[in-house]
């Protein structure tokens, strides 16, 4: 158990890229495969020891996930419910659960992101043990102007995270799992809101970067992560899901 850290799973935002089946439901709380999707953060945290989970939705849909999930108790862990107001961006969730993070360590995942290698929780369990400052994950891609992008120099040293490049530094994107120290929220007061009017997680990590204090875990090649957000990713997602489950593999 690592009482050190609680966890944040943001599942708040609009789903634009899932209409027109998220415009009666929260996109968290479509299938995969045999779960609604914000098992999969969840259990991920879980997993990991973490026993104090926030998570944060719409407004709207809040009933529905305390519904679902209750006080967390089905999940050995302790659920409370926070909501989204507006989709400020990602950073935002640390103002939102300001109060309830008190002076903990933290740990955030979004609720549309999908980790099954067999071994993510213990990944996140080194990461929390051997935390400095701050620690990301990241994954291969080939498609890496989707993502939060990594800008690293030939023998790996971090220069900064860069979002959506259209020249991407290399491969290598950012996972929606972030462990954090206690000092995240006063970083976060220092962020300007982005063009788009949103607090950046990728603003927020050059601030650890900048200071020295950013790890790196590399997720093996062997590993899988997906943001389940897209029509075809959630397809992927389900059908990789189910070929684990056939072949009696842990996902988790």
């Amino acid at each position: 158990m690592n009482e050190d850290y609680k966890g944040i799973i943001l599942a708040g935002g609009q789903g634009t890229r899932l209409l027109p089946i998220t415009k009666v439901v929260s996109k968290q709380l479509l299938p995969v495969y045999d779960k609604p999707m914000i098992f999969y953060p969840l259990l991920t945290l879980v997993k990991s020891g973490i026993k104090e989970i926030l998570i944060i939705t719409n407004p709207s849909d809040e009933h529905i996930f305390s519904e679902l999930l209750g006080n967390g108790s089905d999940f050995d862990c302790s659920i409370t419910y926070k909501t989204q107001k507006k989709p400020e961006g990602i950073a935002q969730a640390f103002l939102i659960a300001e109060e309830w993070l008190g002076d903990s360590n933290s740990i955030l995942i979004l609720g549309d992101n999908i980790f099954a290698n067999g071994y993510i929780s213990i990944n996140l369990k080194d990461a929390m043990s051997n935390n400095q400052g701050s620690t990301i994950f990241a994954y291969k891609v080939q498609n890496p102007n989707r993502y939060g992008v990594l800008n690293i120099t030939s023998d790996n040293k971090l220069i900064s995270v860069v979002e959506k490049p259209k020249k991407p530094p290399s491969n290598w994107a950012v996972t929606g799992l972030y462990v954090y120290d206690r000092t995240v929220v006063e970083k976060t007061r220092k962020l300007k809101p982005s063009e788009r009017n949103e607090l950046e997680i990728t603003d927020l990590n050059n601030i650890y970067i900048n200071d020295g204090k950013m790890n790196i875990f590399y997720l093996p090649e062997d590993s899988f992560w997906m943001d389940a957000g897209t029509k075809d990713s959630l397809l992927e997602a389900s059908i990789l899901i189910k070929t684990l489950s056939d072949k009696g593999l842990d996902i988790f």
